[in-house]
């Protein structure tokens, strides 16, 4: 693989740090970490693919310089939702974030989703504008468990 190229792969556990490393860069930047932070990042084996969902990895020749996940949703009108993207502030406005978006919502219709949802905050702009170029669009009236979120969307698969 050239060593410029991209490639997209599921997660392992020997990627466990730097999925842990790469979002509590971001998340601790803007915001504050949070319980369900801890849950998900501490221990994804457990908390996200034990429990039906996914993560994908961006590399670069061996380095991860993204990550994004798909976690299942219990007890809710949404399939799943999207959650704990990263991408390396060295590696970001490079499509990164868009490769990753693209593969997480191919890999919810595998699994036979037709929603995913996301949670994010107004401060994003980047973020927010990936979403959208992605087919998000804006809704309210579900209840988040992060202090942080001050918008949600949601992605129809057809």
């Amino acid at each position: 693989m050239p060593p410029n190229k991209i490639q997209i792969a599921p997660f392992e556990m020997k990627y466990a740090s730097d999925f842990k490393e790469l979002n509590e860069a971001w998340i601790s930047q803007y915001f504050k970490m949070e319980r369900m932070d801890y849950q998900a990042l501490d221990h994804p084996k457990e908390y996200i693919l034990d429990n039906g969902g996914y993560i994908a990895v961006a590399l670069k020749g061996e380095t991860v310089v993204g990550v994004c996940a798909l976690i299942k949703m219990k007890d809710s009108q949404y399939d799943f939702e999207l959650a704990k993207m990263g991408v390396s502030p060295l590696e970001q406005g490079q499509g990164i974030g868009f490769l990753l978006g693209t593969h997480i919502i191919k890999k919810a219709e595998q699994l036979g989703a037709s929603t995913v949802y996301l949670e994010s905050n107004t401060k994003l702009v980047p973020a927010l504008k990936l979403y959208r170029k992605l087919g998000f669009v804006e809704m309210e009236g579900f209840t988040s468990p992060y202090e942080r979120c001050d918008i949600q969307m949601v992605y129809t698969i057809e």
